[in-house]
């Protein structure tokens, strides 16, 4: 882990950038198809990288909604004033992380292209690894004995879930501060499996896929997305969504890419 100490400084600084330039490249070189050319076996794929995704979303939803924290670093340096050890940071040191890598695999499921599987996920691996890696260097040095007892009691990525209940005990779940803060990449990555899913289908069926009604399904489904994303956005941008509550403060927040 030591020698990806500097790259991960370079993705962590980066890292906005570098996942869409990621998935974009994977897509764009990607030739999807249906597994063993079954059409049947791909919807069951499809749903399963739902499922996986959508798992991954409710983890990032359970970190956001329980612990109140800025955005992870400052001038886009590993950075923080405390070491948070609340709601899900109780369970796993890297929730969104996580949270993040559910939401790439569901997508990769989805799109189901062989060069996506290799490039897009190793990749995201090596970023992540090296990105956590700098993190934890910074917070071993900054909070000593308090870091190593927290890595003592927690697991890196993998939640304790049977502690879920002790860890949010007198928590209350803030819903506008995650439609707040959570709304771009949800809205993301939901628009993004709509629109892979077109894309593939028109790669691997042609341009008559767009006369099914699947594909109708699918339109309706991207313009509906997109216009909840618009009634969110604007909602935070009113005021409606802001919380009455103390102000935020810095803490250890691993990509809160939102």
């Amino acid at each position: 882990m030591t020698k990806l100490i500097p790259l991960g400084h370079f993705f962590f600084h980066y890292r906005n950038a570098v996942f869409p330039l990621l998935l974009l490249g994977a897509v764009l070189l990607a030739h999807p198809v249906h597994p063993l050319g079954n059409p049947m076996l791909d919807t069951a794929l499809d749903l399963i990288g739902v499922l996986v995704a959508l798992s991954g979303q409710t983890i990032r939803a359970l970190t956001i909604g329980y612990d109140y924290i800025k955005r992870g670093g400052k001038n886009k340096q590993v950075y923080a004033d405390r070491l948070v050890q609340g709601g899900m940071f109780a369970l796993s040191r890297n929730p969104l992380y996580l949270g993040n890598g559910l939401i790439l695999l569901g997508l990769a499921l989805i799109i189901n292209a062989p060069l996506f599987y290799v490039l897009a996920i190793p990749l995201t691996v090596l970023i992540y690894a090296s990105i956590i890696a700098a993190e934890e260097q910074y917070l071993q040095q900054k909070f000593g004995a308090e870091f190593t007892d927290y890595c003592s009691r927690v697991n890196r990525l993998w939640p304790r879930w049977r502690d879920f209940p002790q860890a949010i005990d007198g928590m209350a779940f803030h819903w506008k501060r995650l439609l707040a803060k959570e709304h771009n990449t949800t809205f993301g990555w939901l628009l993004g499996a709509i629109a892979a899913k077109l894309w593939s289908e028109s790669v691997i069926q042609g341009l008559g896929y767009w006369e099914h009604r699947q594909a109708l399904i699918l339109s309706g489904l991207l313009v509906l997305t997109g216009l909840a994303y618009a009634l969110v956005h604007y909602l935070k941008k009113s005021g409606a969504l802001a919380e009455k509550s103390p102000r935020a403060v810095d803490g250890y927040s691993p990509a809160d890419v939102s």
